[in-house]
């Protein structure tokens, strides 16, 4: 296909930024700004500066350089607007070279009817930090709606940027998307509890459930898939589809249960993709805008939302920013699937291809939506990804975490703690136990004070020398413990700048055994302060490599220190990653294997209690309990990774309003898993961490059926050892009676969400009230305000 160059000339002149950060004068021979790039602009004033940088070594003039010290966002623009019909094809390309932690990203602003930016990066190709020079490339169509796009490069974050080669070519038109829109078609398959409507050329969905005439329908935004063409079949609608971003088209089919209200949608196609690809479009929740006598027991719609435990968020709640879920790791959403309803009747979306998925939460005619999006494994669709759509009228989020809890027995993830237990009798020292992290020299001690003070059942995490673990062994209700991790290998080139070495740095899988990036580059990691303040960053160990050296690591140590318990850092938390490495490579889902298969060596090769960080689904065959699972991720206390030991005493007002806060809280995790999983607090983020919030955490612990977390100094015990006292009587019985018991249901007992009630199959009922007034049950009984009352528990 013919390409044709758009012309675009560069002479002297300098623009300066009106309204942001300096344009900075010329550098080198060059001293002038190219005529057709407009200002630069930056969200962070004062923060960012542009010059042209023309003697950068490999540098091919003109060359902008982009210093930018700040967290926000900024943009370099060409002047031109570009007029193009829907159907266009352009290859928009360009060069960069990147330093810092910052992203870039070469895109173009799509503008729509009434100059309305319809994108703001469409058909994006980002990139990060690299040691040399880095190719963009772009290959978009226009899509219906828009018929003008403006080039554009955009930053994120901190960063020094080189950019040149700057170049937009035509590259034809695209003549099955214009066809596709002449004329528009309907396709309707049924069952008995669902018709579903499927429209070409947008592949909109309508959904109608029978027999209550309740009609969900989607929100369809600019650049979607243009479905080209579609046939349905019985209960199979199948379709052949194109991707206006990227020109990569495909095949999908629908498929509509023989009597259940679900039906899945697969999409597949045997082509390069590089970057995500969003489909099915999302749901809005119009359909539970019910009234009357109907509306009186529902809540206003929420979206449900497996963030670590669990969050929803009102769908006209204002206050809530968009953002990304990654399917692949704890700092997501740790289990796959979303939803929304009103308390009662909704739908669900079930991931049943989570290694290369994530969620976008977004806003659709200022109300919050979610789409899935589909991720490239190495660089392609590869293979087939498939959406599971559930529709109810009654049970609200319970009733999606038991038609979730199904699929995962399913899929085999369901495997409770009294199966497990019979392998590994020690998991019953965990059930009931409180997390003890205390760094006192002698935690023998420390434990006889706390046992003598009540607190009997205790998981002992910090490591400690063998005669002290042979003794806490000797002790009734003692599970001895240490931390353990596989991710992060230290240049030893870099140990004379630090101020101590890790010892479970595994040093000999330095360089050779790292994970490679796409590019070549080894990933990053975590990063340690140096002596002058410097940070140094890790690299991450591959997968692939970590089982192996558990192995030998906790065969070798076993031998003296009898440790019946062991936490392995950052493995459910840290993402599923691809590895380029020729010795090792990975795709994320061989990384999900490896991960699983070193937690594996822990619980099945070694018997132990095995614990890891924040919590993923994937781990629940085979670890005992998560670190992190009750913390929602980005609500934490800044630095909570770092600054574990430090009491707040001012509550950061995120921490308050969404990480305790129960008009937000959802107790899915429980829903699903608590009989297989115990679900814990973060260990920068446990009860005592804030004492304004001490006591409302005892109370999700008691609500949850979870065990509390001490983080604590000697000195820091002896001063509050009556309140530690207060906090494990007020949970970890609880804990105790429920450990073994699914949780069959949660109920909000007040429109507010101030009172909550949790059901467990052991026949414990926990109520808390949260609120400032005193609340009477049906019974009679009166629960104070900030109290709990528990029935059930001999």
């Amino acid at each position: 296909m013919r390409k044709t160059m758009i012309p675009l000339v560069l002479v002297m002149g300098v623009l300066a930024a009106a309204a942001g950060p300096e344009v900075g004068a010329a550098v080198g021979k060059a001293d002038a700004w190219p005529e057709g790039w407009d200002r630069f602009w930056s969200r962070d004033a004062g923060a960012s500066r542009a010059v042209v940088d023309n003697d950068v070594p490999g540098g091919k003039p003109p060359v902008f350089r982009i210093e930018h010290t700040g967290r926000g966002d900024w943009s370099l623009g060409r002047a031109e607007r570009i007029r193009a019909q829907p159907g266009d094809r352009f290859v928009l390309s360009g060069r960069v070279k990147v330093q810092g932690e910052g992203s870039v990203t070469l895109g173009v602003i799509l503008h729509g009817s009434g100059d309305k930016v319809l994108d703001w990066a469409y058909g994006g190709h980002t990139t990060t930090a690299g040691d040399d020079w880095q190719t963009l490339r772009a290959r978009f169509a226009v899509p219906f709606g828009s018929g003008v796009i403006v080039p554009r490069l955009i930053g994120t974050g901190p960063a020094t940027v080189w950019f040149d080669s700057f170049s937009l070519e035509r590259d034809g038109q695209i003549k099955a998307m214009v066809s596709a829109y002449q004329p528009p078609s309907l396709l309707t398959v049924e069952n008995p509890g669902l018709a579903v409507t499927f429209t070409r050329p947008d592949g909109r969905l309508k959904v109608v459930q029978k027999p209550s005439g309740r009609e969900w329908t989607q929100h369809v935004g600019p650049g979607g898939l243009v479905m080209v063409d579609a046939q349905a079949k019985d209960r199979r609608i199948t379709f052949h589809w194109l991707d206006p971003r990227s020109g990569l088209d495909g095949q999908g089919e629908l498929v509509l249960d023989a009597a259940a209200a679900e039906f899945t949608v697969t999409l597949s196609a045997n082509a390069d993709l590089a970057k995500p690809l969003a489909f099915p479009h999302p749901f809005t929740a119009d359909a539970l805008a019910e009234k009357g006598e109907q509306a009186k027991d529902r809540q206003p719609p929420y979206l449900v939302v497996p963030m670590n435990e669990g969050i929803s968020y009102p769908v006209d709640d204002a206050a809530i920013p968009p953002m990304r879920l990654i399917a692949y790791g704890g700092h997501g959403i740790c289990m796959g699937f979303w939803g929304v309803t009103d308390g009662e009747a909704g739908h669900m979306a079930i991931i049943e291809t989570p290694d290369d998925a994530a969620i976008r939460i977004d806003r659709a005619d200022d109300r919050l939506v979610v789409t899935p999006e589909w991720e490239p494994e190495k660089g392609r669709l590869g293979y087939a990804r498939r959406l599971r759509y559930v529709f109810f009228d009654r049970g609200g989020h319970v009733a999606m975490c038991k038609r979730y809890r199904e699929h995962a027995k399913s899929v085999g993830l369901l495997k409770t703690l009294a199966e497990k237990r019979k392998a590994c009798p020690a998991v019953d020292l965990l059930v009931g136990a409180v997390n003890v992290w205390c760094w006192d020299r002698d935690a023998v001690g420390m434990v006889r004070e706390m046992q003598e003070s009540g607190i009997n059942r205790i998981l002992w995490s910090h490591r400690e020398p063998p005669d002290q673990i042979k003794a806490m062994n000797e002790m009734t209700g003692v599970l001895t413990s240490r931390y353990d991790i596989y991710q992060d290998v230290m240049n030893p080139a870099n140990f004379n700048f630090l101020g101590g070495v890790h010892g479970d740095w595994p040093t000999e899988a330095w360089p050779d055994g790292l994970m490679l990036d796409a590019r070549g580059q080894w990933r990053r990691g975590w990063q340690v302060r140096g002596k002058d303040g410097t940070m140094y960053p890790c690299g991450v160990l591959c997968d692939r490599l970590a089982p192996d050296l558990a192995r030998r690591r906790i065969g070798d140590e076993l031998k003296d220190s009898p440790y019946r318990c062991r936490f392995i850092d950052t493995t459910t938390a840290s993402s599923w990653r691809e590895c380029y490495h020729p010795d090792h490579p990975l795709t994320r889902s061989e990384s999900r294997h490896w991960k699983m298969e070193l937690l594996r060596v822990v619980s099945g090769e070694f018997n132990l209690v095995c614990g890891s960080e924040t919590g993923h689904e994937a781990a629940v065959p085979v670890v005992h309990y998560f670190e992190g699972m009750l913390s929602l991720g980005p609500y934490r206390v800044p630095d909570a990774g770092r600054d574990m030991g430090r009491i707040w005493d001012e509550v950061p007002e995120r921490v308050a309003t969404f990480q305790v806060g129960h008009r937000y809280r959802l107790p899915l995790w429980e829903l699903v898993y608590h009989d297989c999983v115990v679900a814990q607090w973060y260990w920068g983020d446990y009860n005592n961490k804030l004492p304004s919030l001490w006591d409302k955490r005892d109370l999700f612990n008691a609500l949850y059926g979870t065990p509390p977390m001490f983080m604590f100094r000697r000195d820091f015990w002896r001063e509050h050892r009556d309140r530690f006292v207060q906090s494990y009587r007020a949970t970890c019985p609880v804990a105790r009676a429920t450990g073994y018991a699914e949780m069959t249901d949660h109920r909000f007992l007040t429109p507010d969400r101030d009172v909550q009630q949790t059901v467990f199959a052991s026949g414990v009922t926990v109520t808390v009230n949260f609120g400032q007034e005193p609340f009477r049950l049906p019974d009679g009984t009166e629960v104070p305000p900030m109290a709990c009352r528990v029935v059930g528990i001999e």
